[in-house]
């Protein structure tokens, strides 16, 4: 189970650091073996890849009237592995597509992260505040 948030810094060669603490996990968890997609939300998703598997074959499996989607997701996604640092490479077409610069943001998901440029995840963040929570989450409670 993958959480909370990391400030981080994408290298000259576009190259981002798994902090140590997921590092570990995700070596473990399929030996540094990853998944980077684009999302619509404007971030990067960033799967384990048997997690990434599951989900691409529900994607593959998508009828025809969700083609479009078929290709934000699975045309988008890139095969990547941990090197020996402990980094990834994200690929310049991902970033561009993102626009994410050299300040980045790591959210733990749960399964995935999420990788966002930084301020443009505080102005997500701003806009949902502002918007206030959904009905969906009237119940809900700490």
């Amino acid at each position: 189970m993958f959480q909370g948030a990391s400030a981080l810094n994408l290298d000259a060669k576009g190259r981002m650091s798994i902090p140590s603490k997921h590092r570990d996990a995700l070596t473990v968890q399929c030996e540094g073996r990853l998944t980077v997609t684009r999302h619509p939300h404007g971030c990067l998703l960033l799967f384990p890849r048997p997690t990434w598997e599951s989900h691409r074959e529900q994607i593959a499996a998508w009828p025809m009237s969700a083609r479009a989607w078929q290709r934000i997701y699975l045309g988008n996604a890139s095969d990547v592995e941990l090197d020996s640092a402990g980094r990834i490479l994200i690929a310049p077409e991902l970033r561009v597509a993102v626009g994410i610069s050299r300040e980045i943001m790591l959210m733990g998901m749960g399964s995935h992260f999420e990788i966002w440029d930084a301020a443009r995840l505080a102005e997500s963040e701003s806009q949902a505040i502002a918007a206030g929570m959904p009905d969906v989450l009237n119940n809900f409670s700490f």
